[in-house]
């Protein structure tokens, strides 16, 4: 699953999913995405990925993907014709796929966004390092930058796996009740409601009455009532969106 080559497409018989991570540390993967559903549907062929090393085009005996910053600056900046060719040899001509730049900047990741992802042919994911990226070559292999969140890590790769992870356990066949990520946070512009399960009670805290009822209608309604109260209390943003 991580290496030199990059995945083939998808096919008739193979992962409808597929996906394929541009990086420096293809060692990284499949990394967490080895565990769980995740881990599971991999093995099972329900999605593909594959780890290409942008090293691979470096330059010289080091392998230098890197120089200096244009105009003076601290940090690297990871050169475009080295990226650019990996991008080439990863993703050729005809990859239906989507490329994305995984980057501080870019477009917060949404639930809509995931699904979107998820119901396609799977995604090329570029993981930068240093500085970021050439901005040449944003524009010239149409990158689509994508951000997790407004804090800065060390490089892409923790990024692209929470996204692939984010999109996979949505593939059909990952999580055992289909049903189960419908009602999650995000999914219809409100966060989750409380859960709870046994014991009946626990250091002196009752479940609600109203979830023993067995009467389904007030069970729901109260759980709206409840996502509605959390979201505005924690993301009134949601709510203004």
């Amino acid at each position: 699953m991580s290496g030199d080559q990059p995945s083939a497409q998808a096919g008739p018989a193979g992962p409808a999913f597929s996906c394929t991570v541009l990086t420096l540390y293809p060692d990284m993967f499949p990394g967490p995405l080895g565990q769980s559903l995740a881990g599971t549907a991999l093995q099972e062929g329900l999605w593909s990925l594959s780890a290409y090393d942008i090293r691979q085009h470096g330059q010289g005996r080091h392998r230098t993907v890197d120089d200096t910053t244009a105009g003076g600056g601290a940090g690297m900046v990871l050169r475009a014709d080295i990226l650019a060719a990996a991008i080439d040899a990863a993703s050729p001509a005809g990859d239906p796929r989507p490329r994305l730049l995984m980057s501080p900047r870019g477009k917060p990741l949404t639930q809509a966004r995931v699904r979107e992802l998820a119901t396609g042919s799977g995604a090329v994911i570029v993981c930068g390092r240093f500085e970021g990226v050439d901005e040449r070559v944003i524009g010239a292999r149409r990158l689509e930058e994508v951000s997790i969140g407004d804090y800065i890590l060390s490089g892409g790769e923790m990024a692209a796996m929470v996204l692939l992870d984010a999109c996979v356990r949505l593939i059909p066949g990952v999580m055992g009740k289909e049903a189960s990520g419908e009602d999650e946070s995000f999914e219809h512009g409100l966060l989750e409601y409380p859960h709870y399960t046994r014991p009946r009670e626990w250091e002196g805290q009752s479940i609600p009455d109203i979830l023993l009822s067995g009467d389904h209608k007030k069970i729901a309604q109260w759980r709206r009532d409840q996502a509605l109260h959390l979201t505005q209390t924690r993301r009134p943003d949601l709510l203004k969106r």
